[in-house]
């Protein structure tokens, strides 16, 4: 098995390029500053690999659809007002159907905010833009997950052609940790090639495509809005993913993802060495999010904790999504800081003996 100690941001770069990624465009932003680096250094040692660090966010966005337009497998990284600029880039990518790429590293908002983390941008991300959020976002938990999702995401992207996200943030992007860096071949990972989508193989050579983003009428972006969400409705059930830990047996079930997710797990574990039935359901698909499972994570249990580093974003996609289950629902919000597994323990036992004194 061969493993290295790697940032989170080093895994990224190594999950790419493992996964066949030609292009990097990109302006610098805390905390994904670090992927360019990587990036940059990796292109300065193989020709194979470009690298554009454009004038800003915008740009960025645009020049990675045209590197993806012309044929090369290319993806961008940003945060917080970054992905805010980019969400013009990201929405014609949508409506384009384009397999853009792009991973964010979360950080306090609004406006510029703080500069290493939050989960403040799972809105932003899933459903930023002018359109409707047909997105495949997916929301990681530490160094290894950065590298296999980094692969997972491009033959994502590339497969269903529409744009894919990697959710994460500064405590991930920074921290080392040992990474398997494994051989797609030998894990029987299938690699999706890039082609050039102006052109159009069908057709003589050379004719182009034309690719829209401007309707004329009204009916005619219903229609295509319409045929897009039923493609998208289609690959769900081969998208979304989860994990489920604890939660058969569970009477209390926590709702987290990413990196408190990682440390719901740790309280989990603990709290069941002393009796206390509690379980840990994690989306990993954000977008779209594993409704079916979740549904049967909380049905039945005698409370729900929702915990997260954000004022309710991610407490609200899991009530739309289990509704109208009646658990009662209780939550740790902590905006642009972290959650420690000891912060979660005390919670559970709050719950824990709020039930006993109403029992």
């Amino acid at each position: 098995m061969n493993k290295k100690m790697l940032s989170g941001s080093e895994a990224i770069v190594k999950g790419a390029i493992a996964s066949g990624a030609q292009m990097m465009t990109g302006y610098p932003i805390t905390p994904t500053t670090e992927i360019m680096e990587n990036w940059a250094n990796e292109a300065a040692k193989n020709p194979v690999l470009k690298f554009l660090q454009t004038e800003d966010e915008m740009s960025a966005g645009f020049a990675m659809m045209g590197a993806i337009l012309a044929g090369k497998k290319a993806f961008t990284a940003s945060a917080g007002p970054g992905n805010v600029l980019m969400q013009d880039a990201f929405a014609m990518a949508e409506n384009m159907r384009l397999p853009t790429v792009a991973f964010i590293g979360q950080r306090g908002g609004p406006s510029t905010g703080t500069v290493i983390y939050s989960q403040q941008e799972l809105n932003l991300t899933c459903f930023g833009g002018n359109g409707e959020g047909l997105r495949i976002v997916y929301s990681t938990s530490g160094g290894q997950e950065l590298y296999d999702y980094a692969i997972k995401a491009f033959n994502t992207a590339w497969k269903y052609r529409f744009p894919t996200f990697v959710l994460t943030d500064g405590y991930q992007n920074k921290t080392q940790s040992a990474i398997e860096i494994y051989n797609v071949q030998e894990k029987q990972i299938e690699i999706i090639p890039s082609t050039p989508y102006l052109l159009n193989p069908q057709k003589e050579k050379d004719a182009f495509v034309n690719f829209r983003n401007t309707y004329n009428l009204e009916q005619e972006l219903s229609d295509v809005l319409l045929d897009h969400k039923k493609h998208f409705t289609e690959i769900t059930p081969e998208v979304v993913e989860f994990e489920d830990y604890h939660t058969l047996d569970a009477e209390i079930v926590i709702f987290a993802h990413g990196i408190v997710a990682a440390a719901a797990k740790l309280a989990v574990d603990s709290l069941r060495n002393e009796g206390k039935k509690v379980g840990l359901f994690r989306p990993i698909t954000l977008n779209p999010f594993p409704k079916e499972s979740a549904i049967n994570a909380a049905s039945k249990k005698k409370s729900i904790l929702v915990a997260e580093s954000s004022l309710g974003q991610f407490e609200r996609m899991v009530k739309s999504n289990i509704y109208p289950i009646d658990t009662q629902i209780f939550t740790l919000e902590k905006p642009a800081v972290g959650i420690m597994p000891e912060e979660i323990i005390e919670k559970i036992n709050i719950i824990l003996s709020e039930k006993g004194n109403n029992a």
